[in-house]
This record gives structure tokens, sequence and C-alpha cells, in this order.
């Protein structure tokens, strides 16, 4: 491991001086992590890890990529909303959960595909990719959002941007959109993001899952 952490420099262009400013150590310490004379202690793996987007299969064991895809992080945060220094969102496949509807009535039962690790962001209970491109360009397919569920359709802040399962012909329709109020009784307005969607009533009660979007992010590459 410890030859990878000069190749992580050279690759970044950091001097010796200047990784181990980052890494809170001396330059005499780095030294002696790169030749091998010491090891690499846990928090300074952490740290290049987390704040260097080094991959840590690749630190381990010198297999795949020595970084990782750079992610390209939005918030959606309200005004009473109170970040966490640090918190671990699992990230669900919806094909592994069979929709929305079970993950959100029984999320304890299902296998995160991974964890997403990102400070100062609002509590988030999970992550799952999207499809389709009715929020393009703000969102697009292969993006991940961090939502919060709710459990009452009264507690809806009009206008914010919400990940739902809608019941049409008996099937599940996953789907963010916008929600605003509807002129009809016992509806809401789903409105997206591309002007080529259409603005939709849908009945209340044929929304099954509803979570509000805290955050997105969109992966791509450092090189």
């Amino acid at each position: 491991m410890n030859e990878r952490v000069k190749l992580i420099r050279k690759e970044l262009g950091l001097t010796q001086e200047q990784l181990a400013q980052r890494l809170g150590v001396g330059k005499a310490a780095l030294s002696m992590i790169e030749t091998g004379k010491t090891g690499l202690s846990t928090r300074n793996r952490n740290i290049l890890v987390q704040e260097l987007n080094v991959n840590p299969e690749w630190l381990e064991s010198g297999h795949g990529e020595m970084f990782n895809a750079k992610p390209d992080l939005q918030t959606f945060m309200l005004r009473t909303d109170s970040s966490l220094p640090m918190q671990s969102v699992p990230l669900f496949s919806i094909e592994g959960t069979a929709g929305l509807v079970p993950l959100f009535n029984n999320q304890a039962d299902f296998k995160p595909v991974n964890f997403i690790h990102i400070p100062n962001l609002p509590k988030c209970d999970g992550a799952i990719y999207i499809a389709g491109d009715s929020m393009y360009p703000l969102l697009k397919s292969g993006d991940i959002v961090l939502y919060k569920q709710l459990q009452n359709i009264e507690d809806i802040f009009w206008g914010d941007m919400y990940l739902l399962s809608i019941e049409i012909d008996g099937e599940e329709y996953i789907t963010v959109k916008y929600i605003q109020k509807s002129d009809r009784a016992g509806y809401v307005k789903l409105v997206s993001q591309n002007p080529h969607h259409a603005d939709k009533d849908v009945a209340i009660d044929r929304i099954r899952a509803l979570a509000l979007v805290k955050a997105s992010i969109r992966m791509t590459s450092m090189r």
C-alpha cells in the first residue's frame, strides 16, 4: 500500500510537503510512509479515500482505477433542515427491491448495493438510481437521488421535488417530479423540469409511496 501513496501524490501533482499537509503529518513522516518504513494510519487512509477520492480497493490491492468517479452533488435543503457532519446513506437497487412501496415499508429487509458517505447533508433515509428524462437537465437517467421518506401526503412542501410511486393500471410507476397544488379536489399536480413533459394531475389515492428529494449525485469522470 505504501508505494501507492507516492503514486497518488505524483498523479495529483503534489509535492511531499503539500500531501503531508493534507494528511496532517510532517514531510519526514510522509517520506517514511512512501518508502515503507512506517505504515499508513487509518486516519490517513480515510483522508485519501474520502477527501482525495482515492479508490479504496486500488489503495489496498492495486486493482482497479486509482480514483473513483468524481461526484457532482446537488442539495435540496429546506430552511428547517439541519445537516449531519457525516452519515452513511444506503443505496438501493429498485430492481432488487421490487419497487418503492416494499422498500419504504420494510427497508431493513433489503440489502443495499452500497453506501454513500457525504458530509454536511440533511438526514436521508436512502438513495436510489433514477431512470427517465422528465427532470432533465437537473437530473438525468442514471443519477442518484437521496431521499427522506414521508408518511403522510399532508406533510408535502408544495413546489419541492419528490420521489414517488404511482399506481397506473395496477402497476407501479416510479418518478421524480415537483409537486404542486391542483385545481381539482383530491388531486396533486406533477410538474417536470423538462419542458417536453406536460404537467399532469394525479389522484392522491394513487400515490403509494412518497419521499422528499434531499440531494442528487451525478457521476462524472475525473480524467
